[in-house]
C-alpha cells in the first residue's frame, strides 16, 4: 500500500485518553437518558483528580454511517451496535487513573442510572495524538467520529502503521479539517470496567482498534469532506486491512474539563 506524500506536516501532541462508549437506557426517552449524562452525571467524572480533559461526545440519534460505501468493508452501522456517545478521558499523567479510584467508584454506581452498556477502550500512554490542523481562532462547527475495526489475519503492528502513516496523512492532506484526534487501542478487556447492572458485551468480531475524531467548520464543509474523492480513494487503500469503518454524525462535544480545571460551564 503506498503512502500519500504530504506536503507538511502540522504540530500534533501525543496523550493518555481512554474513551467509555455508551449506549443510554431504552426503558425510558433517548433525550432523557443524554440529559442525566450531561448533568448530574458529568459531575462526578469532572471531580476525579488527574484529568487533563473531559469531554462528552454526543452522537446524532439519526446514524447510519458517513463513510462511503467500500466494497469488503462494513460501513453502514448496525442499529443494534449504534452508539449514543463516548466519554473521552484525557489523564495528565500515566499514574492519573490511581488517582481517581473514589470518584470511579461514585461513576460505577450511577452509570446504571442512564446507561444500559458501557464498554472501556484504552491505549497506552501517548497513543491518543491531536494534530494541530485548523488555527487557534478558528471555530469547529461539526464533527464526526470514526471507529475503526482491524480486518482478521491482520497483525496489529501492520494495522497501527497503516493508521498512521496512511490513514492520518490522508486526512491532513485534505485540507478540509479544524479539528484531528486519533485514538489506538489496546486489546479490549471487560474488567477494565466492569460496572455492576449494566452490559459489556462486545464481541470479538465487533471489537474496535482505532478511533478518529475530525472537525470541520461546518455542516457543508463536513459533507464535503465524506463526499470528497480523496476519501474514497483513501477507503480502498484501506479496505486491505480494515473489516469495518463506522463514521458517526456528532451533535455536541461538551468539554467539562481544560487543561486540568474545572469548567464552570461545558463549553460546546
Amino acid at each position: 500500500m503506498s503512502t500519500p506524500p504530504v506536503t507538511a506536516q502540522p504540530h500534533m501532541t501525543k496523550h493518555f485518553t481512554s474513551s467509555v462508549l455508551l449506549w443510554v437506557r431504552n426503558d425510558q426517552p433517548r433525550h432523557t437518558g443524554m440529559d442525566y449524562w450531561k448533568s448530574p452525571h458529568s459531575g462526578i467524572i469532572s471531580a476525579t483528580p488527574g484529568l487533563d480533559e473531559y469531554r462528552q461526545i454526543h452522537l446524532a440519534e439519526h446514524n447510519p454511517g458517513l463513510w462511503p460505501e467500500t466494497t469488503g468493508v462494513e460501513t453502514t452501522i448496525p442499529a443494534d451496535r449504534k452508539i449514543d456517545g463516548i466519554a473521552e478521558v484525557t489523564f495528565q499523567t500515566a499514574f492519573s487513573p490511581l488517582k481517581g479510584r473514589k470518584q470511579t467508584a461514585l461513576a460505577y454506581k450511577d452509570e446504571v442510572n442512564v446507561f444500559r452498556r458501557t464498554l472501556l477502550y484504552a491505549g497506552p500512554p501517548n497513543t491518543s495524538r491531536w494534530y494541530d490542523v485548523g488555527s487557534p481562532d478558528e471555530t469547529v462547527g461539526a464533527r464526526a467520529i470514526i471507529y475503526v475495526r482491524r480486518r482478521s489475519g491482520v497483525r496489529a503492528g501492520e494495522f497501527r502503521r497503516t493508521v498512521k502513516n496512511t490513514l492520518i496523512p490522508a486526512l491532513i492532506n485534505t485540507g478540509m479539517l479544524k479539528e484531528l484526534r486519533t485514538q489506538s487501542f489496546m486489546p479490549w478487556i471487560q474488567q477494565m470496567w466492569n460496572t455492576p447492572n449494566v452490559a459489556h458485551d462486545n464481541p470479538a468480531d465487533q471489537r474496535f482498534h482505532a478511533s478518529i475524531i475530525l472537525g470541520s467548520a461546518d455542516p457543508a464543509a463536513l459533507d464535503a469532506f465524506f463526499g470528497s474523492a480523496a476519501v474514497r480513494d483513501l477507503s480502498h487503500q484501506l479496505a486491505s486491512v480494515t473489516s469495518a469503518v463506522h463514521a458517526y454524525h456528532v451533535d455536541a462535544a461538551l468539554t467539562y474539563v481544560k487543561h486540568g480545571r474545572i469548567l464552570p460551564h461545558y463549553e460546546d
